[in-house]
C-alpha cells in the first residue's frame, strides 16, 4: 500500500520541469494537443494509439501491456489495454494507469491464470487503494472525494478477450463477414451512463426507497442529480458518507446520509473467444462515440492502412466536432487546452489489430514485453484537487 501511495503521490504531485507526459515507448510523437503512437507490435499482432487533450488537465489516461501477463515470466502472455477517462480531475486514472495492470499481474501470478476472477480482484484492490489515497489527504485535499474515472480493460490471451468496463468508455469488435466482405461493427461493452433506461432501471433496483435517485437536470439524466455515469473508480463521496460532509463543497454533499453506496465499482466483465475473421477492436472514451457511431469508426479503421488508424479516428472526430461549430478543424487545433474543452472531450483510442496466427502462440510463447502509455500537454501543478 505504501509503494502505490509513493507512485501517486509522485505522478501528481511532483512539478515536472518538461512539457510533456513522456509515453514509457520513444515512438509517441506530438502535434499540438495530439499525441499519436501511428504503429506498434504486440504479441497477438499490431496498434496504434491517440490521444487529444481538451480539458487544461489531461483527464485521460490510457495504456497498452504486451507480453507477460503475471508477476513471474512463466506467463501467460497476452495484450493489455486501458482507457481511463477521469472527471473532476486527473488524478483517480493516472492512479489507475499505474496501478491497475500491477494488480492484475499480481492476481494472475497467484491465481497462475487469466480469468474473470483475477480481473475483479485488480479493480477491487485498485478502488481500495485509491480510497485509501483519499482518506489519507482528505485533511488537507478533501475535495479528491470527488474525482473518479471510467474505466475500460481489454485482454487477449489464451485465445479469449475479455473486456471489463466501468463507465462510458466503449469498445467495438470489427468482424469481417465472408459472404460479402463487409466489416462490421459489434459493440462488446455495455456504457453505465443514466442515459439509457436500462441504467436507470438498475439504480432504481438498488435504491428502492430512494425516488430521487436518478433526477433529471437540464435535460440530462444524473444519478443523484450530479453524475451521469452509474460505476467508476473514484468518486469516493457516493460510495462511503465518511467523504460526504464537510470540508467537501457543498455542491457535491447530498442533504441525507449515504446508507449504501450509490455508485458501483464493481465492473462488467464479458469473455469472447476470438475468431478468425475478428479483425480489430476499437477501444475509445465517450469523446468519440459522442461524434462517430460504431460502423463509422469500424468503417474508418478497415478502409486505410493500419499505421494511424487511432489517429484517423481522433481527427475524424475532431473534424465532425468542428463541423457542429460550423468551424473549421485547422481553426479549432488553434484553441488551447482548457478553452477547447467546450468543443470537445478529452479523447482517447487504441486499435487493436488481431492476428489469428499469433493468437493461438501468444499465451504460451515468451516474447518481449512492451509497455506503452497515451500522451498529452501537462503543466507544473502541484495542485491536485478541482478549486472551488
Amino acid at each position: 500500500m505504501l509503494s502505490g501511495l509513493m507512485n501517486f503521490l509522485k505522478v501528481c504531485f511532483w512539478p515536472r520541469s518538461d512539457s510533456y507526459v513522456k509515453s514509457s515507448d520513444a515512438g509517441g510523437r506530438q502535434d499540438g494537443l495530439l499525441w499519436y503512437k501511428d504503429s506498434g507490435q504486440h504479441v497477438n499482432g499490431d496498434f496504434s494509439m491517440a490521444v487529444v487533450q481538451a480539458n487544461n488537465l489531461l483527464e485521460d489516461q490510457s495504456q497498452l501491456e504486451s507480453g507477460c501477463l503475471s508477476l513471474d515470466e512463466s506467463g501467460p502472455y497476452g495484450t493489455f489495454v486501458g482507457v481511463y477517462d477521469g472527471h473532476g480531475g486527473p488524478e483517480t486514472s493516472r492512479y489507475i494507469n499505474v496501478q491497475l495492470f500491477q494488480h492484475l499481474k499480481k492476481f494472475t501470478s497467484e491465481h497462475q491464470s487469466m480469468s474473470e476472477e483475477v480481473i475483479r480482484k485488480a479493480f477491487n484492490a485498485t478502488e481500495e487503494g485509491f480510497t485509501s489515497i483519499v482518506r489519507k489527504q482528505w485533511p488537507v485535499k478533501p475535495q479528491l472525494a470527488a474525482v473518479g474515472s471510467c474505466c475500460l480493460v481489454g485482454i487477449i490471451c489464451n485465445g479469449n478477450l475479455y473486456i471489463a468496463n466501468l463507465g462510458d468508455s466503449r469498445a467495438v469488435l470489427g468482424r469481417l463477414v465472408k459472404a460479402t466482405g463487409e466489416v462490421l461493427a459489434i459493440q462488446l461493452s455495455a456504457e453505465h451512463n443514466a442515459c439509457f433506461e436500462s441504467v436507470r432501471q438498475e439504480l432504481h433496483s438498488f435504491h428502492p426507497d430512494d425516488p430521487q435517485i436518478v433526477v433529471l437536470k437540464h435535460n440530462v439524466w444524473r444519478v443523484k442529480g450530479l453524475i451521469q455515469i452509474s460505476r467508476s473508480i473514484g468518486d469516493v463521496y457516493l460510495k462511503k458518507a465518511e467523504f460526504n460532509r464537510e470540508p467537501l463543497f457543498a455542491k457535491f454533499r447530498l442533504r441525507e446520509p449515504i446508507k449504501r453506496p450509490i455508485l458501483s465499482s464493481d465492473p462488467a466483465i464479458s469473455v469472447h473467444q476470438l475468431q478468425p475473421h475478428d479483425q480489430f477492436i476499437i477501444f475509445a472514451s465517450d469523446g468519440l462515440w459522442e461524434h462517430l457511431s460504431n460502423q463509422e469508426a469500424v468503417d474508418i479503421v478497415q478502409k486505410h492502412p493500419h499505421n494511424g488508424s487511432a489517429k484517423r479516428l481522433v481527427k475524424t472526430a475532431l473534424q465532425e466536432a468542428a463541423k457542429k461549430r460550423e468551424m473549421r478543424y485547422s481553426d479549432l487545433k488553434k484553441i488551447d487546452r482548457g478553452v477547447r474543452r467546450h468543443f470537445h472531450d478529452d479523447i482517447t483510442v487504441i486499435v487493436v489489430f488481431i492476428d489469428s496466427n499469433l493468437v493461438s502462440k501468444a499465451s504460451t510463447v515468451k516474447g518481449p514485453n512492451l509497455s506503452v502509455k497515451g500522451g498529452g500537454i501537462s503543466i507544473p501543478s502541484n495542485t491536485l484537487a478541482p478549486s472551488a
